[in-house]
């Protein structure tokens, strides 16, 4: 009979115990379900991690990338040691140093620099861990301390934020599990399959009630292929698809008008616009069959007759596009010219982060600037900016890169030049990692970084409204160190003596929600729920300075932007390029996390290797078979790739999956070989799908 298995009540299982022990966690990585954890830990070994089952939206279930995840704390490539660089930039070649060489050696290279300017110093990070803690905190208030370059962290979801920001006032939505009770479910820029699971059993379970389900998608997904309508319209044609459907709704007068009225700024405005899109107009721009509009209108406006909840679930795949930001705003419109806000199940998510009472000023400490400003370079333009010299509107040259949680060789767009840049000889790189990353074969020093098993931290979420806690189930393998002490032994090699860097990580964990939330029952329970309405605004009561839905934004019009959402299009429109006539997309492979988990077996055996979908049509009309060897090029590079003609592809578009290390690539690159540095019209975000290639057999 086995032994039972013990609930860690305290201190994670550091030391050897008669039986195996299960201690609560959080998972770590980018995506909306921050599942709650139970690692199983036999000897100090960590042997299994599940799925909490006592946590509601957890619901015991992991995807298949997480419940491998002590394959990947225990991978045998794991970095366990502080390395130095021994070859040439890129080549890979490096030797174990000491903890006290590598930080005595990294503080004597930065301090000049810093004398000279420290923002010439520019930190790059972004969502490796998801944490509060082991993210920003002791690294803000180094960086903060020291005065280097800022970071403008935006590659993900910046422009659908400041979209719902100019809208509903923040980050804010429907509760996830209320999906559940919803009569429509429109899924709208998402895989929720392979990128949302644990709304995707919500919205079966509405679905088993007798809900309908649309997926928006140019790529006819997992998710796509479950619902009951796909329309795949093309990339970066959201809003007009949105605006549209706020063209039927009026006609028909499918219009809650009394929210309209109370709740709601700027409706006339919005109205004279809407009425300039017909669907035969927005279906000639999104290339969708007109009835297909015609018909997802009179669902969403029949909600309103029947008085059923309909909701729309986005997610960011919308906002890649240089109309991202405009895109999301009116989609965000959409809920309240039907009231859909007044039921529980009905309005809309696409963030619950602006949710959260997290006190980044405590944890980052921006009061260490005393009093400077340093310039703030986006992480997008990365490539551009490494290849800078000093200059007047841009400041001084880069002259060291310290990155952590994030690989931006990997990931950031337009690779070549990236590369070009890691590559430079008088550029100074420290990167902490796990694994020796396509980013990590540039750096002078690599420094070793605990995964989620080995530290504290604590979580917010961006798909639901729970706070997680996670204790270290585990201590630290070989010599790795939380970014925490990292940054704490850094302070000090620097001469940093200011009494914040010898803050404990659970002093931290405690700092991240003050009294807004309480710290006992995370250490209990694992994690909180946040006390919110059922309806937040079913009342109106939106965050927005009016207090209502902006439909127009005059802080937008004081800027000199449009302040009502309109279709702006892409900066590279399909069918606008003969030497490029395809569009790319290049959505997230299923089981991998952006470039996380490409390095776990199991998963790239499933994964199989780097492909690219291409319809039927299109891959007719270049003599391409399925399974040949192509070249995806356009005038930033080109990218050889397995073709895999598909019907997941849609004519007129192929899908670059994403994102792999560049050195497991044909060729050592990957699909941001392709991508571009514009910005999105809000938030200052990526364009990667805002992209034209061609196509050609290798």
């Amino acid at each position: 009979m086995s032994p039972p298995i013990r609930i860690a009540p305290g201190a994670p299982a550091r030391q050897p115990a008669t039986g195996p022990l299960q201690v609560r966690g959080a998972c770590p990585h980018d995506c909306p379900d921050t599942c709650a954890l139970l690692t199983t830990v036999e000897n100090g070994v960590a042997i299994k991690v599940q799925g909490n089952p006592d946590h509601p939206q957890t619901g015991g279930v992991l995807c298949a990338k997480v419940s491998r995840y002590t394959e990947r704390s225990y991978h045998p490539e794991r970095l366990l040691q502080p390395l130095r660089r021994s070859g040439p930039k890129g080549s890979g070649q490096y030797e174990a140093v000491s903890w006290a060489s590598a930080l005595s050696e990294i503080a004597a290279r930065l301090q000049p620099i810093a004398a000279r300017n420290p923002e010439a110093i520019v930190p790059y990070s972004y969502a490796g861990t998801m944490g509060q803690v082991q993210g920003e905190s002791m690294a803000g208030r180094f960086f903060n301390r020291l005065g280097a370059s800022l970071l403008d962290r935006t590659i993900c979801a910046a422009a659908g934020g400041e979209g719902l920001t100019q809208t509903l006032g923040g980050k804010v939505g429907m509760r996830v599990e209320f999906f559940a009770e919803s009569k429509l479910i429109i899924i709208w820029g998402s895989n929720s399959i392979g990128s949302n699971l644990h709304f995707w059993r919500y919205a079966q379970q509405a679905k088993r009630d007798g809900a309908r389900l649309v997926c928006i998608d140019p790529r006819r997904s997992e998710t796509a292929e479950k619902c009951h309508e796909h329309i795949a319209l093309l990339p970066g044609t959201d809003a007009a698809l949105a605006l549209a459907l706020m063209h039927e709704l009026i006609t028909h007068d499918w219009l809650d008008h009394d929210y309209i009225a109370r709740h709601t700024l700027g409706w006339d405005a919005l109205r004279e616009r809407a009425l300039q899109w017909c669907p035969e107009r927005a279906a000639q721009v999104c290339d969708v069959p007109v009835e297909q509009i015609r018909a997802l209108a009179r669902d969403y406006g029949q909600c309103l007759v029947n008085r059923q909840p309909a909701a729309i679930r986005l997610n960011y795949g919308m906002q890649r596009v240089r109309g991202g930001g405009n895109a999301v705003r009116a989609v965000a419109c959409l809920p309240a010219l039907i009231g859909a806000w007044r039921h529980r199940a009905g309005g809309m998510l696409l963030s619950s982060s602006g949710q959260f009472p997290v006190d980044k000023a405590a944890l980052q400490r921006p009061d260490l600037l005393a009093g400077r400003t340093p310039r703030t370079l986006n992480m997008v333009t990365i490539g551009d900016d490494l290849l800078r010299d000093t200059s007047p509107g841009f400041g001084p040259k880069i002259e060291a890169l310290i990155v952590y949680n994030s690989n931006p060789v990997a990931v950031a767009p337009e690779s070549g030049k990236v590369v070009r840049g890691f590559a430079r000889e008088d550029l100074f790189t420290v990167v902490l990692e796990h694994f020796q990353t396509d980013t990590a074969d540039y750096a002078d020093f690599i420094l070793p970084a605990t995964t989620q098993l080995e530290h504290w931290d604590v979580h917010s979420a961006y798909g639901h409204t729970d706070a997680l806690l996670n204790r270290p189930a585990i201590a630290p393998l070989g010599q790795a160190k939380p970014n925490t002490q990292i940054f704490r032994e850094l302070a000090a090699h620097m001469g940093f003596a200011d009494a914040c860097f010898g803050d404990s990580d659970e002093t931290l964990c405690r700092a991240v929600y003050g009294d807004k939330v309480d710290f006992q029952t995370l250490l209990d329970k694992g994690f909180a729920t946040l006390k919110l309405p059922a309806a937040p605004f079913a009342d109106g009561n939106f965050p927005t300075a009016s207090g209502r839905c902006e439909f127009f934004s005059e802080r937008l019009a004081a800027l000199g932007l449009d302040g009502l959402p309109d279709h702006v299009p892409n900066y590279e429109t399909p069918g606008s390029s003969k030497a490029f006539p395809l569009a790319m997309i290049s959505p997230p492979a299923r089981n991998f996390l952006n470039s996380s988990f490409v390095n776990v077996k199991s998963l790239r055996d499933i994964e199989g290797e780097p492909v690219l979908e291409i319809h039927a049509q299109d891959a007719a009309a270049r003599d391409i078979a399925s399974g040949a060897i192509v070249t995806v090029f356009n005038q930033r590079g080109e990218y050889r790739v397995k073709a895999v003609v598909s019907a997941r592809a849609r004519p007129g578009v192929v899908n670059g999956l994403g994102v792999w290390w560049r050195k497991l690539g044909l060729d050592g690159t990957n699909v941001n070989q392709l991508t571009s540095q514009h910005l999105t019209d809000l938030g200052r975000g990526p364009v990667f799908y805002d992209c034209l290639v061609e196509v050609r057999a290798a």
